[in-house]
C-alpha cells in the first residue's frame, strides 16, 4: 500500500492560467476544463492511470525542457491527449501537467 501524498501540478503558471481561463470560456472550453478537471482527479487517485509512452517517442523539446525519466498521456473525451510527468520522493508523488490537445496536434508533438 502506498501511503505517500499524490499531488497533480502544473508545469508553469501560465498553463495553469490558461487552464483556469478555459472555465470561463466557451462551451467547448469549459467541456475541456471539466475534462481535465476530472482527469486531475483520475490522476490523484491513481498516478500511472493514464498510458505510458516509450522513451523513444519522447519529444525532444520535452527531454531539454523537463529532465523527464518518464512519461504519460491520458484520454480526454473528443480526441483530446493530457500529457503528464511523475515525480517522486520518500513522501510525496507529484504529477505534473505538461500539455494537452486535440488529436491532430498530439500526433504533430509525438510525430505519428
Amino acid at each position: 500500500m502506498n501511503n505517500k501524498s499524490i499531488y497533480v501540478a502544473f508545469c508553469d503558471t501560465k498553463l495553469e492560467s490558461l487552464f483556469e481561463s478555459l472555465k470561463k470560456g466557451k462551451f467547448e472550453d469549459k467541456k475541456l476544463y471539466q475534462f481535465i478537471e476530472r482527469a486531475i482527479h483520475d490522476i490523484k487517485k491513481e498516478p500511472t492511470c493514464g498510458i505510458k509512452i516509450p522513451k523513444k517517442l519522447w519529444p525532444k523539446s520535452y527531454i531539454l525542457k523537463y529532465g523527464l525519466i518518464n512519461l504519460w498521456k491520458y484520454d480526454l473525451p473528443n480526441g483530446w491527449r493530457l500529457v503528464y510527468t511523475i515525480k517522486t520522493n520518500e513522501v510525496k508523488i507529484l504529477n505534473v501537467i505538461l500539455e494537452w490537445f486535440n488529436h491532430k496536434k498530439y500526433e504533430r508533438r509525438f510525430k505519428y
